[in-house]
């Protein structure tokens, strides 16, 4: 599904929201996402999310950003994930 947005010339910018935790509860294989990479075209961007980037994705990349929780109502107020908002 994500590769129709990445060919599709109408989207400059494609977000794979959490796309790190599907690699790394096996939902989808690191080789898949890689080759799918390669498809983007030079005029887009994609952004790919999630905590635990696997090394050669971190390398693939032009930029990382790693982010650091300082607070959160989960922990604060025992909110659950919320759909739209941690997934």
């Amino acid at each position: 599904m994500a590769l129709t947005f990445i060919r599709n010339p109408d989207f400059k910018l494609v977000l794979l929201d959490e796309v790190n935790v599907t690699l790394k509860l096996g939902y989808l294989k690191l080789e898949d996402l890689l080759a799918g990479l390669d498809e983007k075209r030079v005029d887009s961007h994609i952004i790919l999310t999630g905590r635990g980037a696997p090394s050669d994705l971190i390398e693939r990349a032009d930029l990382v950003t790693e982010m650091k929780m300082i607070k959160h109502p989960f922990r604060e107020q025992g909110v659950k994930a919320q759909a739209g908002i941690e997934y």
